[in-house]
């Protein structure tokens, strides 16, 4: 049996089931980067539509998902916000 990191996902019907992976990659990319790269309020309002999409999306899957990968997206929310909140000036 594999792992539950290496499991194949099923496919859903939701709102982002047509949505390629690699328009969802590129969009992420691309929010963290100007959000990093224009820094002030602009990079971290960018920086917090990143927040609160991954924040979305955890919350949608959270009942599906096991302690290690809930802990894992928590820190990586965290992180988020830590990053937002380091490229306020001052």
């Amino acid at each position: 049996m594999p792992s539950p990191s290496k499991r194949t996902l099923i496919p859903g019907t939701g709102p982002l089931a047509k949505v390629p992976p690699i328009a969802a990659f590129l969009l992420v990319a691309t929010l963290f980067g100007l959000g990093v790269w224009l820094r002030g309020p602009v990079g971290a309002l960018l920086l917090g539509v990143l927040v609160v999409g991954v924040s979305a999306l955890l919350a949608a899957t959270w009942r599906l998902l096991d302690t290690g990968a809930r802990v894992l997206r928590v820190v990586v929310v965290v992180v988020l916000v830590a990053i937002a909140i380091s490229v306020l000036p001052g």
